[in-house]
């Protein structure tokens, strides 16, 4: 359950649960998370056989693909999640994403995407004059998303 405080939360202590109860170890050492942004369109329409003239109003909702970051460790389970995907398995899961306090030792906020897949999946350019990290990507999309 979100924890409340007057001060607002720092963003930089976080675990990533993929769905396969892991948060913790290199696999799971993600520097970066873009969270689920969720975005309603009404659309409105009106039946044919409706015998009032004011047209309906239904919500679509949009949700934008979440961003999970992490050095590059040689592990391939984001690669081969997204395989599977490219390959027609069935690949959703349950990911959980929980904010930490600063001592780490609270979650104060749980978010569950639900139902996720795999979306785009890539590393970052290699450079040999340059020494930056190589970066994991993995892009998420997902059928609803929760947070508590």
């Amino acid at each position: 359950m979100a924890v409340e405080r007057d001060r607002p939360w720092t963003g930089a202590n976080f675990l990533v649960d993929l769905g396969d109860g892991a948060s913790e170890g290199p696999r799971r050492g993600f520097t970066r998370v873009e969270l689920p942004m969720g975005e309603i369109e009404y659309i409105a329409y009106r039946q044919g056989n409706d015998r009032i003239r004011e047209k309906r109003v239904a919500p679509r909702v949009d949700n934008a693909p979440v961003i999970l970051e992490r050095p590059f460790g040689g592990a391939l389970d984001l690669y081969q999640w997204w395989n599977d995907a490219r390959n027609g398995a069935q690949v959703r899961r349950t990911v959980r994403i929980q904010l930490l306090s600063e001592d780490m030792a609270d979650v104060v906020l749980t978010v569950r995407l639900l139902s996720a897949m795999p979306l785009r999946y890539g590393l970052s350019g290699l450079d040999a004059g340059d020494e930056q990290l190589a970066i994991e990507t993995l892009a998420l999309a997902y059928e609803r998303f929760e947070m508590e």
